[in-house]
């Protein structure tokens, strides 16, 4: 298979997509702040979305299983569009902070099912090409998003944003409705039909993998949303204003999106752990250098750094969690397993602040690169030489 065949149905709703969570993720604090809610107040609302995606997996998968990759994914982008105009509307932070969440609802659904449609439409040999290119277009629409928030906010006010996204999801839905379904794929690979097996019956069977690769999953969550947080902590503590600092974390992305598909070929050719390791190592030595800088320079230098190390595990995740799921309730399994991840999403910005407040931001970093090292090994324990071929259900 050639991946050019399904990218414009299958990466092109992505790149939509990432585009209009990138649009509202500067505006949302502001927005519930614009709605009387406090400074505190607003980072709960920031919250929200990322709680919405933990609550979301579980029943994600099942959904997946039951409907289809391609319905649960016209259904949550109908999800997010009702959202979205709930955003524009609602008089309180409170409703913000509940539509807010259902667009971490509607992302968990989003992700498990184009995830789950590609594990099945993708040969084996090219499972991490295709996966890793998929996270690399979410990248990018998330690092567009933001500028065509900014020029729809000119007309618009804080709603552009939101417009924005609204109209990306619309057009996604569209071009959604071009993908093929994934029966005729299982049909023309000769796969048999599956037998329905409960969320929680699949889970047990696969308790196993989710208490260990799953475990290293969390990690990695945890260390990347660290990324996110201590560059723009650390500028904001050296004293730089935040004009250079939101260059510095551009430049920071602009090399995360340019390692995705390098980093699929190579999990493809050598092996996952090529890519997961030394991913979190590098991640975790960018932590530890990163309370040594005091100029723009050397925080921009360590913000590279930064880069390459998230961009080179591009994809991993979706990847490792696609070669263990099996035949028989894979979206289940990938819900569980994407749980594992989002949750390390929420935990590692906590984590950095629960030990910032006690030892300081210094050595909250430094936790944080031995937790980027943590995932590191357990990505060399359990993640298997070469991926399993699907078994015959």
């Amino acid at each position: 298979m050639n991946l050019w065949r399904i990218a414009p149905s299958v990466y092109l709703p992505a790149l939509l997509y990432g585009i209009g969570q990138g649009a509202i993720a500067p505006v949302v604090a502001v927005s519930a702040t614009h709605l009387g809610a406090s400074v505190a107040a607003a980072g709960l609302v920031v919250a929200a979305a990322g709680l919405g995606q933990v609550i979301g997996d579980i029943p994600a998968g099942a959904l997946t299983n039951k409907i289809g990759e391609r319905r649960a994914m016209l259904l949550a982008t109908g999800l997010v569009a009702l959202a979205l105009v709930a955003c524009l509307l609602v008089p309180t932070a409170w409703g913000l902070a509940i539509a807010i969440g259902a667009t971490g609802v509607a992302g968990a659904v989003w992700g498990l099912a184009r995830q789950a449609y590609l594990s099945e439409a993708v040969p084996i040999e090219m499972r991490a090409r295709a996966l890793s290119t998929l996270g690399g277009v979410q990248r990018i629409g998330s690092f567009i998003g933001p500028f065509l928030g900014a020029f729809a906010m000119r007309f618009l006010g804080t709603d552009g944003a939101y417009w924005v996204h609204l109209v990306a999801a619309i057009l996604a839905c569209g071009v959604l409705l071009s993908l093929p379904d994934v029966e005729s794929v299982r049909r023309t690979r000769g796969s048999r039909p599956v037998a329905a097996q409960s969320t929680w019956t699949v889970i047990g069977e696969h308790l196993p993998v989710l208490r260990t690769l799953g475990v290293g999953a969390l990690l990695v969550g945890a260390v990347r949303a660290s990324r996110q947080v201590v560059i723009p902590l650390w500028a904001l503590h050296i004293g730089l204003d935040p004009e250079t600092t939101s260059i510095i974390f551009g430049l920071s992305g602009a090399v995360d999106m340019l390692l995705f598909y390098p980093a699929g070929s190579v999990m493809d050719r050598l092996g996952r752990k090529w890519v997961a390791v030394p991913s979190m190592f590098v991640l975790g030595l960018a932590h530890l250098l990163l309370p040594l800088t005091d100029s723009t320079a050397t925080l921009t230098a360590v913000a590279l750094l930064m880069g390459v190390g998230n961009g080179l595990g591009a994809g991993v995740i979706m990847t490792l969690g696609a070669d263990a799921s099996p035949p028989v309730g894979r979206a289940q399994f990938l819900g569980a397993f994407r749980l594992f991840a989002d949750t390390g999403n929420g935990a590692g910005p906590l984590l950095l602040a629960g030990a910032t407040a006690v030892l300081g931001l210094g050595p909250a970093i430094v936790i944080m690169a031995g937790t980027g090292w943590a995932a590191a090994t357990a990505m060399h324990r359990w993640i298997p030489p070469h991926p399993l071929p699907d078994r015959t259900a």
